[in-house]
């Protein structure tokens, strides 16, 4: 049996091809060029359908199920995309005119949803029950599995989890609050936070490293700085990766998963990134006296996780 997974963006269509043990055995992609009308969208959401199934040496008649991971609120049930500003989706049949394209059942779902479920059957989160993955980027998102199920809240917009607070009357968020996690964590917050730190200190070696020029500044700028000896960039680190501590502190004494994964670019730090939250959660988290703090690790899959994840999602809607 094989299934296709899409993961639809403002910016590339993804598709994959993923067989029984939830390997990707063929792709293809197009740009999503998310301004045009909505249906060219969905006409190259089918067409890049059949190309990977075609790459895979197959036909549509051997695909089962289709799924995609697509922004916004989604009411899976209805097939409906509720809210989907950058892709022009409002209360928008989004799995009806695909399944219209290529005569295949299909499922959708909230592209971070998507990837915390690919983590969950086939990565970081495999053999676990209550599983949460994080995502540090542009924002902060995430998906939260109970009991193997997906929590998507009453109105489909609930595991927004970059939009608690853990600084009172702090930094501005996107969404309108003040002090979020996201403001804190994201690699955007990060970039802000080493700017702000370079400024403060021109003998930097973050300078450097970013050639003159603070426009060049990116996730990787302090990190880089910090394994250099720079201590500027090291009070940048500590301190960032002291946010992501409380946010996932209040994450976990909130669900008690027994585990979370980080994603994003940053988990290419790896142990430098987990092995102080870690640290944090044994000594902060609600159940540390007991010694039942889950483990944080990094996600496993990258991008690949919204096309695993997405080809699998029908088995929680079927």
């Amino acid at each position: 049996m094989y299934n296709v997974g899409i993961d639809l963006g403002g910016t590339n269509i993804a598709v994959g091809v993923v067989n029984e043990k939830d390997e990707i055995i063929a792709r293809a992609k197009r740009k999503t060029a998310a301004k045009r009308p909505t249906n060219e969208v969905v006409d190259d959401i089918a067409n890049t359908v059949k190309d990977a199934v075609q790459n895979a040496g197959l036909t549509l008649d051997d695909i089962s199920f289709v799924g995609v991971g697509t922004p916004g609120a989604v009411d899976s049930k209805a097939g409906i995309v509720v809210t989907a500003s950058n892709l022009n989706f409002y209360n928008y049949p989004l799995a009806e005119e695909i399944e219209k394209r290529i005569g295949k059942a299909v499922v959708i779902e909230n592209d971070a949803n998507v990837a915390a479920y690919g983590e969950f059957l086939a990565g970081a989160g495999k053999g676990t029950s209550h599983f949460i993955a994080i995502t540090l980027g542009t924002g902060v998102g995430g998906g939260i599995i109970i009991d193997g199920k997906l929590f998507i809240g009453s109105t489909f917009c609930g595991g927004e989890l970059g939009h608690h607070v853990i600084v009172a009357g702090g930094e501005k968020c996107s969404c309108g609050r003040k002090g979020c996690f996201e403001a804190y964590a994201s690699a955007t917050a990060l970039i802000r936070q080493t700017k702000q730190a370079m400024l403060e200190d021109k003998d930097s070696i973050m300078w450097t490293l970013a050639e003159g020029n603070i426009d060049n500044v990116n996730g990787r700028t302090a990190f880089d700085a910090m394994r250099k000896g720079d201590a500027t960039a090291k009070k940048v680190t500590d301190r960032y990766i002291d946010y992501i501590g409380e946010g996932v502190i209040n994450v976990i004494n909130i669900f008690e998963p027994q585990k979370i994964c980080i994603g994003g670019g940053i988990c290419g730090e790896k142990n430098t990134l987990t092995d102080p939250i870690n640290e944090k959660a044994r000594r902060e988290c609600y159940t540390s006296k007991n010694n039942k703090c889950p483990e944080i690790v990094v996600a496993e899959l990258g991008n690949d996780a919204g096309i695993i994840g997405a080809a699998n999602i029908y088995k929680l809607y079927k």
